[in-house]
């Protein structure tokens, strides 16, 4: 795996243990455009690695310092998400500029770079999240054609669960408390439920709890959820 240090002055000291890896895409009209503006000091944001279309990776701050990729979020009771997490952003115009899938050869580059962070930092399958899921009303990267089923076949993020569903029958109070417990800010209750959506059932983010909604995040809070694969 080759990276290519490209630093952007934009970090500052954590303030927590790396538990968390984040991933974002660029939302920029392309790669150059993205890169200056995550090592212009005036835009205030950057992260630790960018993952070009074509599989190349940029490493913009050290793992060891706190680069500015999450804003105001929170995931699991961690609210500086930046001090406690890993950022990676992947190069995609996203929905503004002509969101499009992710090319092989980018999510090639991705897959081991993943796995090498995940390893050596001890993060949980879990705790390998979007941007849309630790900002749901703010965000919606990686969005909806990210292939996670990619990660999750290789246990490196949680796969949608398909097998031995159930549904709680939970009323939207009760769901919302069942996503909050599975690590999701419900502030925003609408924001929260197509986050999860758009993770976790992508075909179909209307924001409307189903039975199938429910069933997927029964089985993500059960011990070993089974899927993609």
């Amino acid at each position: 795996m080759t990276i290519i240090d490209t630093p952007s002055p934009n970090w500052d000291e954590r303030s927590l243990p790396v538990s968390m890896l984040v991933l974002h895409y660029t939302g920029m009209q392309d790669a150059d455009s993205a890169i200056a503006r995550l090592r212009d000091p005036a835009a205030k944001v950057s992260c630790h690695y960018l993952v070009a279309e074509d599989g190349t990776i940029l490493r913009m701050v050290d793992e060891g310092k706190r680069a500015w990729h999450a804003g105001r979020s929170h995931w699991r009771a961690i609210d500086d998400v930046n001090s406690a997490s890993i950022g990676i952003e992947i190069v995609n115009p996203g929905h503004d500029w002509g969101y499009r899938p992710f090319p092989a050869e980018q999510i090639e580059a991705l897959i081991p770079l993943v796995a090498d962070i995940k390893e050596r930092h001890g993060i949980t399958r879990g705790d390998v999240v979007g941007h849309s899921d630790i900002a749901p009303a703010r965000k919606r990267d990686p969005g909806e054609l990210f292939p996670w089923h990619s990660l999750a076949r290789l246990r490196l993020a949680l796969p949608r669960p398909t097998r031995n569903l159930m549904d709680p029958q939970w009323t939207q109070a009760g769901f919302c408390l069942a996503l909050e417990r599975f690590g999701y800010d419900v502030a925003d209750r609408m924001a929260a439920i197509m986050a999860f959506q758009r993770r976790f059932r992508p075909e179909l983010i209307d924001g409307e709890i189903d039975a199938e909604c429910r069933m997927i995040l029964l089985a993500l809070l059960l011990p070993r959820p089974q899927g993609d694969d």
